[in-house]
């Protein structure tokens, strides 16, 4: 019976073994970076500025952001050079570190590597990324749109930061090897096509990342776009992502047209200045300061998009301070 027990013991531990050393060796596996050259055209270079500064906020997310004013503005000197940290005190399996995206990191990055990393999660030396960068939404666009990103990427002002690396605590640092996945390619629907364009724009800018609760690291079916993710501050507030469905009670069900279009506008207006936060008050993860770039047309089209959804009843208490002890 001891010996049966030991080659169990023995057989159980070489599983293991075999399965850590495939995740950690064979996986990810979304294949060898395509051999791209990206033709640039003046064309490409509007579209990729507009997608990487404004829709899918590329900058914002790869530059220390200032949570010491109103929706948290990028400091400037560190425009793309990465280093803007979430945390374990922000409920992050580790710490989770942006990187440089400018031309001093990204300048020996072939163009198919560059695609791979935005389509798939996986870095040039085949590592995976975590997906707090929207890789599954960006891997749903058409692939001329992520063309435009990584011609316009060449061009920014090369910022020679050298952020600190990501670090996953465990079982998070394995399965982190198993997210990645293959793209699955969309096309840049009609802009007349008023609800597919704005569904198409949504993705880009992977509204539904944000905007759709969590449980256990995976995103509540039923609940897409319903809002409720929690959002962290290390000092112990936090500010929770609203509910995006037609629910006329506790989404954006009474929201015109307008109103909505006037709520991102209204930070773009001349008169707006990027204030410092009230004593007491709860700052907001919704870079409001990045979209209110957008077009107008694309933000009317992403209204007439969400309008489409099931509404969900889903009441949020969008913003919670610290509770004292």
């Amino acid at each position: 019976m001891k010996k049966f027990l030991l080659v169990l013991v023995s057989v159980i531990v070489l599983a293991i073994v075999g399965i850590i050393t495939y995740v950690t060796t064979a996986l990810p596996n979304v294949g060898e970076p395509e051999k791209i050259t990206i033709d640039v055209t003046p064309q490409m270079l509007e579209r990729g500025k507009y997608l990487v500064e404004t829709v899918s906020g590329c900058i914002d997310c790869h530059s220390v952001r200032d949570y010491t004013k109103w929706a948290g503005p990028i400091k400037e000197e560190t425009r793309g050079g990465g280093g803007e940290k979430w945390t374990e005190e922000m409920g992050l399996p580790g710490n989770v570190i942006s990187r440089n995206i400018t031309p001093f990191a990204i300048g020996d990055w072939t163009d198919g590597e560059l695609f791979r990393a935005i389509t798939s999660g996986v870095s040039k030396d085949g590592s995976a990324l975590f997906p707090i960068m929207p890789y599954h939404s960006y891997g749903k666009a058409d692939k001329e749109d992520i063309y435009s990103i990584i011609a316009y990427l060449r061009t920014i002002e090369p910022n020679k930061s050298v952020p600190q690396k990501t670090e996953l605590n465990f079982p998070m640092s394995l399965i982190v090897n198993l997210i990645p996945q293959k793209a699955e390619f969309g096309q840049r629907p009609d802009e007349n096509n008023k609800v597919e364009h704005g569904k198409y724009m949504a993705t880009l800018a992977a509204c539904a990342d944000c905007h759709t609760p969590m449980e256990k690291g995976e995103y509540i079916e039923g609940m897409e776009f319903a809002g409720g993710m929690e959002f962290p501050y290390p000092n112990g507030d936090i500010n929770r992502s609203a509910n995006l469905t037609p629910d006329k009670k506790t989404g954006i069900g009474n929201f015109s047209e307008e109103q909505f279009v006037s709520k991102f506008k209204s930070y773009a207006d001349s008169n707006y200045v990027i204030r410092n936060l009230d004593a007491g008050e709860v700052n907001t993860m919704m870079p409001w300061l990045v979209y209110r770039n957008m077009k107008e047309d694309d933000l009317k089209a992403i209204y007439s998009y969400l309008m489409t959804l099931k509404p969900v009843k889903n009441e949020i208490k969008l913003f919670e301070k610290k509770k004292e002890s």
